[in-house]
C-alpha cells in the first residue's frame, strides 16, 4: 500500500495527541493528498457525509516486532491485555482507524482538493492510506460492549492557564489547547508533581506541570 495523502496538524510530536479521535472535537486538521490522487471526481458526494474514516499508518512507530500484551493506558499501564483487544500503535501491521468530524470539502486549493476535519488524533504529517464514508446504521452500534473502555474518559485534570500565557496562544487555536491539556497528555505510569513537561503544539511549546489534579501552564514558548 502507499500513501494517498497526510494529515495537516498542530502537533509536530506523538507527546500531547489525544489518546482517541473525537475526545477533542475542537482540534482542526487537513487531509492533504499526494499529487496523484489530487482527482476532484475522486471526492464527488463526499460532502454528503458529516463523518469520516481515516484509515492511516503509525509512522512515529519505530519499536521493531511486536509484542502479544501491551499496557493500555486507559488502565494506568499496570495491566497487560491482548494486543488485539486494545488501540495500541505497537502492532503486527502499524494501521490505524479514526472516525473524523468531516467539516468541509474544499476542491480548488494550491494543494488541491482538501478535506478538512476535526477530532483527529494524528501527528502532524501522518500518511493517510485510505478514507471512506461513516455510514450511520452500519458503523454506528449503541447496544455494543466497550470491554475495559465502555465510557468515554472525562477530563482528567483541571486546567489552569494563566491569562497572560493564553493570549500568546492563536484565538483560534485555545479551545484546543485546553482541550488537550485537561486530558493529561503525561504518561499515564508518571505522577512527579515537580517535572516539568513540554510538547509543540500550532507553532508553540506548551509547558506544564501537574499536582493535585491540577494542571498549570507555566510557559509558552515559540519554536
Amino acid at each position: 500500500m502507499e500513501p494517498i495523502a497526510h494529515i495537516r496538524s498542530d502537533f509536530p510530536t506523538k507527546f500531547g495527541v489525544p489518546r482517541q479521535a473525537g475526545l477533542v472535537e475542537e482540534l482542526r486538521s487537513a487531509v492533504v493528498f499526494a499529487p496523484e490522487y489530487r482527482v476532484p471526481e475522486a471526492l464527488r458526494g463526499l460532502d454528503g457525509f458529516s463523518h469520516l474514516w481515516l484509515i492511516w499508518e503509525f509512522s512515529e512507530n519505530n519499536r521493531a516486532g511486536w509484542s502479544p500484551t501491551v499496557r493500555p493506558p486507559r488502565l494506568g499501564g499496570n495491566r497487560r491485555l491482548g494486543v488485539f483487544a486494545t488501540r495500541s500503535p505497537f502492532r503486527p501491521n502499524p494501521i490505524g482507524l479514526s472516525c473524523v468530524r468531516l467539516e468541509r470539502v474544499a476542491l480548488s486549493t494550491p494543494d488541491g482538493p482538501v478535506l478538512y476535519v476535526s477530532g483527529a488524533d494524528l501527528v502532524d504529517g501522518t500518511p493517510i492510506l485510505d478514507i471512506k464514508p461513516y455510514v450511520p446504521y452500519a458503523d454506528c452500534h449503541p447496544e455494543a460492549a466497550g470491554g475495559f473502555a465502555g465510557t468515554a474518559p472525562e477530563d482528567r485534570v483541571t486546567v489552569d492557564f494563566p491569562a497572560q500565557l493564553l493570549e500568546q496562544v492563536p484565538l483560534d487555536s485555545r479551545e484546543a489547547l485546553i482541550g488537550v491539556l485537561a486530558q493529561d497528555p503525561r504518561p499515564s505510569y508518571q505522577n512527579d508533581p515537580d517535572r516539568v513537561y513540554g510538547f509543540g503544539f500550532a507553532g508553540l511549546e506548551v509547558r506544564f506541570r501537574v499536582g493535585d489534579g491540577v494542571l498549570t501552564v507555566t510557559d509558552i514558548l515559540k519554536k
